[in-house]
């Protein structure tokens, strides 16, 4: 039997995902050089900054439609905006300023367990039998890719009790606004969606900076600044809400561990860090289990 439209457009959807994710993987490269020059906080800042102008011909386009979204759908736009481009990038950048910067990666990948956990109580998602091992695989070979290149037991020795909630915060925060937005992405143009999550995120990360001496980024900043907005924010939140709104939140949230599998390429091929057998095999692990997704569901 043929499978359905229906059946098609959700299977692809995990890939679309998946792409949106892996193009997240390229932040890495893109914002260590900058990272050495600006404070973190300033760069996401002048990042939703130059996001808010390539967005603005979409929003202005898109006017009559911005009078059709609900109160309720508005609330959820401003939750995806505010916890998830705000508030949860702020407590992992403190995070890690406050601790080991390995606590906040290491329980970073507790998001799709926050995601998974919420999609089940508040969605009432119903998973395929083999989803709950597929996502503890998932969930083995993203630490792996992380800290596989090491003792891999030895980032449990750097936790701090401060950096860990913060963590845990900004992991929750992220995992809720995958949830938001799965709720919102089927109602809402996903161009649409993705310019209101940058343009509203931008007055709460204003007030955060302002308190601040601002750094302005020179004209060498600049370029790579522009690459920052345009790759992993604009171009990857396009592909990852042209996604979610076919995918279950529980499968999507696999589908994002594309993330740090494309971080960990381009550390190894960019930034020529080394490779362990470990790191590949995770990275196997994880390209493999999205695969597995798209097929079941």
């Amino acid at each position: 039997m043929l499978p359905s439209a229906a059946s098609e457009s959700r299977t692809s959807g995990v890939l679309w995902v998946a792409a949106g994710a892996a193009l997240w993987g390229t932040d890495t490269v893109l914002r260590r050089p900058l990272a050495e020059v600006l404070p973190p906080l300033h760069i996401v800042f002048y990042e939703h900054l130059l996001l808010a102008v390539v967005v603005a011909p979409i929003l202005i386009r898109q006017r009559s439609f911005l009078r059709k979204i609900t109160l309720k759908e508005w609330w959820a736009v401003l939750g995806v905006a505010w916890i998830g481009s705000a508030l949860a990038t702020l407590l992992f950048t403190y995070s890690v300023r406050s601790g080991n910067p390995t606590t906040a990666v290491l329980l970073q990948k507790l998001q799709p367990v926050f995601a998974i956990a919420l999609a089940r109580g508040l969605l009432g998602e119903r998973w395929h039998s083999t989803f709950p091992a597929v996502a503890a695989v998932s969930l083995g070979g993203a630490y792996l890719i992380s800290f596989g290149g090491q003792d891999p037991w030895d980032p449990f020795s750097h936790l701090n009790a401060v950096a860990s909630l913060l963590a845990l915060g900004a992991a929750a925060g992220w995992g809720s606004a995958t949830i938001l937005g799965r709720v919102i992405a089927p109602k809402i143009p996903f161009h649409l969606l993705t310019g209101l999550r940058i343009v509203c995120a931008l007055p709460v990360l204003t007030l955060a900076v302002l308190p601040q001496s601002i750094a302005v980024p020179s004209r060498t900043n600049l370029p790579p600044l522009i690459a920052l907005a345009l790759i992993p924010g604009f171009a990857g939140l396009l592909l990852y809400y042209r996604g979610l709104r076919e995918t279950p939140a529980s499968q999507a949230t696999l589908a994002e561990l594309a993330f740090p599998a494309t971080a960990a390429v381009l550390n190894w091929v960019v930034l020529g860090a080394g490779a362990t057998a470990l790191q590949i095999l995770g990275f196997a692990v994880v390209w493999s289990s999205i695969f597995y997704l798209r097929q079941k569901l």
